[in-house]
Formats: C-alpha cells, structure tokens, sequence
C-alpha cells in the first residue's frame, strides 16, 4: 500500500517516516495522478476548515478513491459538538475512570496518532482515536458532577505544545512506519479485504476452517486478506473492505467497526444499519408485522399491557429479549405462573419483551441470503430433549446442537425461500440467515440474523467454496461499482 503524507511545505517535514512520499498540498490537489486506489493519504496541513487547502485535501483524496486521515466525514464530526457527545457516549466510564484523579473543573487532552505523553490516559487517548481518526487533536473534557467530554478540536502540527513536539513526532513516525503485511505483497493482489474474528468466541459465527476458505475466496478474487481482531480498529482505514465474522451486537466493538468501516466509504457486511435492525427483535417484530410477513403470533410486551399476554398468546408462550442471539435470552413459560415469573424478570431488565405463540415444528428452516438472492438452505433440527436448536444448558457437549440438513436452494419449498427473501428486504442488502417454521405448508419467520453461521461443513455443504467465492464478490463488487458511479 502506498502511503502519501500532504503537508502545506515539504521543506518543512522532519520526520523520518520510511515508504512514506511527502507531497505538498497544492500538488496534491493538481495533480490526480498521484496515487491510486490503495494509496493511504495522511492529511497534515494547517488547517480543515471548510474550503480550506486542507479540506479539500480530504475531499479529492475520497473522490479518488484512497483512504484518507482524517476523512471529511471526521472533519465535519468535530465540527458539532452534539455529534460528538453521541459517538462517545460509549466512553462514559473509561473517561470516568482515566480522570478521577484530577482535580479542577476542566481538562484538555493532546493525542497525536492514538498515543498521549501522560501514560495514566494512553488508553483513553487509544479509543478516542479509533472514534475520531486525525492525525492530533485536543479533546477537552469539564466536570460538572461526572467528567463529560465537551468537544474534540483537530490540530496542526504548528499548534502542538512545545513540550510535546520531540513526542509528537515520534508517535507519528511510529504510526507511518507500521508495516501492514508479515509477508512480502504479491501484485496479484489489487485490493484489501479485513475479516473481523474473535479468536476467543466460543461460539462464531464461522468456524476456523470456514476463515482459512473466506481468506482464500478473498486472495482468489484479488484481495490480500487479514483476518483481524477488536485490536486493530484503528486500521481499519488501511484496507478496502470488511468482512465481520464475529457475534455482532450493537453496544460492542463489532458495531464500532462497522460503522468506522461505512464512515470510511467501505463496502462493509454486515453493515451498521443491518446489525441495529437485526439484533433488536422489537424492530424484527413491528417490521415483519407492517409488512404482512407471516409470523407466530407476536405481541410487543410492556408492564403495562403484561396482563394481556396470556389472552392473546396463549400457553406454551416463548419469551425474547429484544438483543438475545442464538437461543440467549429466550425463554418458554409453560403456565401462568412460569409466564408471570418470567414476564416479570424480563420487564426489569428491558422496557420492552416479545411474547411469541410457541409454534412446535421437528426443524427450523434456516435460507441464507445475500445481496436479495438465495445463498444456502438449510434445515436445523431440535436439540436431544430440547425445543430449541439450541440447548446451552446441556451437560453433554453432543447435545447442545442439533442436527443439520443443507439442500440445494432450488430443492427447498418456494414459499420458504421467497417468504424469507421478503423478511431479508426489510432488514437491507446484506447476508442474513432468516429463520422460519412451516406449518401445514405455510412458512412463518422467526427472526432474521444479520451475522448468520456459515462453518465449514454445513452451510457451504452443497456450493462448497463457492459459496465464500460469492460473499467476498459481492464486498469487491460493491467497491468498483463505487467507483464506477464516481466514473474514477
């Protein structure tokens, strides 16, 4: 990957950076033959307003293509203070814990490529970068009963203090200098694909194997692929797609990378709005609802209409929880009692609950679906004496699943397959695992999953691997579309 530093006066640069060229910003902006798509620009000049050199610095090296720092989207966010309080909410308590110690009422906070000179705030100034990626910046916080970060201003190297500049410019030579690649790049490779895992998950969504045949579908259609972990958010600039193979939620890092990702301009599956849709069941519910998508019969539960679960769901009656995924957070009150119980536990941890009319079926057909077409089918089975696909409290590790059947897309019954495109619809464009049950012959949906499985050996059973050969096309297609539309 090619990396460009634009700064106002080359003659001014005193850092070593090693692979680095150091273009000025007027040249830059003249000449479009600098670079190409996978160059890496580092926007240093001396100011961002709008209109500004070095706002539009950011703005062609984005009409171009390449990866910027910071991004005019990132320009614009330091702009509205009320934007950024929202995006750093998350933060709350590592800021709380990072300034305790001060006293006063007011603090600033100089960060220059995600690294600070005062160690007692290196991780604050870590996170912060990954939400805001610039090259310096000064993010001020005041204390009115709980420290609360105020703004974040971006800064020229000009307006560092002068006892942080011999650090200021240590960090950034350390930033430029990171090498991407363990091994030597090959120039088959044309673009950079990141596939998010998380290593320690007991239960991803793709299992080892199904990784190393991602990583090959990837280098196979032109991408030189990582497979990357919650520890590399702030290089998420540096590659040209990303693909999440780890459980999605929407208070966790996956969302955060998703979302840096979209930010970025990347093609991103799955994509922040896929995972905020998906990973609620009270918007599954009230969307499936609206769009006369067949369902169990559902109700929206609050402490106020509790009373009416029974009258209008009946016995056996399942409990959800709005965020649970795979079978988490369910529950199947089998009386009265046990539905008071549960309604009532439930109720204490979240507004709102789904009650859902127990709906008994031997298997839940599960239909893949990718960019609106059919990618897989399968039917799970209920796990040993259980009635779910999943049973976690299974003393027997043999019997926590069930078993699985994958058929042909054009072997599966047609009201499934199209029953569970309309519900993938409603969510995007994404891949989804819509779940349904078919009773009498008509389909029903469950919920649709914006992170489905797809583990070596069950979902890829009839495509093989083709079926990872069609995933990463589609994030590389979406990217030269991209491109296409630009007419770069």
């Amino acid at each position: 990957m090619k990396k460009i530093v634009v700064v106002a006066n080359p003659k001014l640069w005193t850092i070593d950076a090693p692979g680095c060229e150091v273009v000025a910003a007027r040249d830059y902006l003249l000449r479009p033959e600098l670079g190409n798509r996978s160059t890496r620009v580092f926007n240093l000049c001396r100011e961002y307003r709008y209109g500004s050199q070095g706002y539009y610095v950011s703005l062609l090296a984005e009409a171009r293509g390449q990866r910027v720092m910071p991004s005019v989207k990132t320009i614009q966010d330091l702009k509205t203070p009320a934007v950024t309080r929202i995006l750093t909410e998350e933060l709350d308590d590592l800021v709380r814990r990072s300034l305790r110690e001060l006293t006063g009422t007011d603090f600033e906070l100089d960060v220059y490529f995600g690294e600070t000179p005062r160690k007692e705030h290196e991780r604050l100034a870590l996170e912060l970068h990954r939400l805001f990626p610039a090259p310096f910046f000064r993010a001020r916080f005041e204390r009115d009963g709980k420290w609360e970060l105020r703004n974040v201003r971006i800064l020229a190297f000009g307006d560092i203090e002068e006892a942080d500049v011999e650090y200021a410019r240590k960090a950034t030579a350390r930033y430029l200098g990171r090498r991407r690649y363990h091994s030597p790049r090959t120039n088959r490779f044309v673009y950079d694909l990141a596939i998010l895992h998380d290593p320690e998950e007991k239960a991803p969504p793709s299992d080892r194997a199904a990784l190393n045949r991602f990583v090959s579908a990837g280098e196979a259609l032109g991408f030189s692929t990582e497979l990357i972990t919650r520890e590399d958010s702030d290089r998420i600039g540096e590659f040209d797609a990303l693909l999440i193979r780890a459980t999605t939620e929407v208070d966790h890092y996956t969302y955060r990378f998703a979302r840096r990702a979209q930010s970025e301009g990347m093609p991103v599956i799955d994509d922040p709005d896929s995972i905020l849709r998906c990973t609620n069941k009270v918007y599954l519910a009230e969307a499936l609802h609206a769009a006369g998508v067949p369902t169990p019969r559902t109700l929206i539960v609050h402490k106020e209409n509790q009373e009416q679960v029974l009258a209008t769901i009946g016995l056996p009656c399942v409990l959800k929880v709005p965020d649970g995924s795979f079978s988490l957070g369910v529950t199947r009150a089998e009386d009265a009692a046990g539905l008071v119980r549960d309604l009532e536990r439930m109720l204490t941890e979240s507004e709102l609950v789904i009650a859902q009319a127990y709906t008994p079926t031997p298997f839940d057909w599960r239909v893949g679906v990718l960019d609106g077409q059919p990618l897989f089918v399968c039917r799970y089975f209920m796990a040993s004496g259980h009635w779910q696909i999943y049973n976690w409290k299974s003393q027997s590790k043999r019997d926590v699943e069930g078993d699985w059947e994958t058929l042909p897309v054009e072997a599966a019954p047609v009201p499934v397959v199209n029953t569970a495109l309309r519900a993938a619809a409603l969510m995007g464009d994404g891949l989804y695992g819509v779940d349904l049950k078919e009773v009498d012959g008509q389909p029903m949906v469950i919920e649709v999953n914006d992170n489905p499985n797809v583990d070596h050996g069950v979902e890829d059973q009839v495509l093989g691997d083709e079926l990872y050969r069609r995933v990463v096309a589609t994030l590389r297609d979406r990217f030269e579309r991209k491109f296409q539309l630009r007419g770069v």
